[in-house]
């Protein structure tokens, strides 16, 4: 990153951006700032071309490349790609078209893959994770030695976007989608999109206690703490620092839905 027009100390200040397809990356935004909670961090909702799974790779870099520009446009020293669909088509192009530190998701198929104690692991994801190169390639790398069952949740994206964390509908959805990963002896499962840990609650209880939820949020948000400490990019704020929301969804209730996933009142601003 540059420090041409701006001093280290002012670029510090900055936001971390995220953003997502929709409202999973609130997932990943929340152990964010949970972790450092004097960073100011600003979130980018696409809940208007929700979800990613089902549109073309070129589509897809298109909207990220978009929204990259905006975001970088709000005074942001790091990107945060929260969406894994678009993380696999689009990470490496990001990371070419800009010179600020980029950082994505990808589901958890290694740290699953040393859980599991039977060595069968399930991976819930959208259709464009599971048909991406870069899925292939872990797989290649931490599948080896375990079998990986691969489960499409088509429709359980849109669920999440409308705010329905406990309706019926998306239990059967849940139901219908965990079984066959239980049915071939799974013990642990990836949770392999952001919006879905926002089901988490409703995944246990459907696979039960004994079954090992994991998704990566946690892990990307200390990643990204210790990338921006290794190029002495943390704020200096000792303030809880703000968090703004952007969002292009075209729902009336789409502030209720992003304050229901923050768990708290949330600044969003419609665009």
């Amino acid at each position: 990153m540059s420090a041409t027009h701006n001093s280290v100390s002012n670029i510090r200040e900055y936001a971390i951006a995220v953003f997502d397809s929709g409202v999973g990356g609130i997932s990943v935004l929340k152990h964010l700032h949970a972790l450092m909670p004097h960073e100011p961090l600003i979130y980018f909702a696409d809940s208007k071309h929700a979800p990613y799974g089902n549109k073309t790779p070129a589509e897809i870099q298109a909207r990220c490349i978009e929204i990259a520009d905006f975001l970088i446009g709000q005074n942001t020293k790091a990107l945060v790609v929260a969406c894994n669909t678009a993380t696999a088509v689009s990470i490496n192009l990001l990371r070419k078209h800009y010179t600020l530190p980029v950082f994505g998701m990808e589901p958890a198929v290694k740290p699953a893959a040393e859980a599991s104690k039977n060595g069968i692991v399930g991976v819930l994801a959208t259709t464009g994770t599971l048909k991406s190169a870069q899925f292939a390639g872990l797989l290649e790398n931490y599948g080896r030695n375990v079998k990986v069952v691969t489960q499409a949740c088509v429709g359980l994206v849109e669920c999440i976007e409308r705010g329905e964390l406990n309706e019926p509908a998306t239990l059967r959805l849940l139901e219908h989608y965990c079984q066959p990963l239980l049915d071939e002896g799974a013990d642990t499962i990836v949770l392999g999109c952001t919006h879905y840990p926002f089901v988490r609650p409703l995944i246990k209880q459907v696979v039960g206690s004994n079954i090992c939820l994991i998704d990566t949020g946690a892990a990307v948000a200390n990643h990204v703490q210790n990338r921006l400490a290794s190029l002495n990019l943390l704020s200096n704020n000792t303030q809880t620092a703000p968090v703004k929301f952007w969002t292009n969804s075209v729902a009336r209730d789409a502030k209720r839905v992003i304050e229901q996933l923050w768990e708290k009142p949330a600044d969003v601003t419609a665009i």
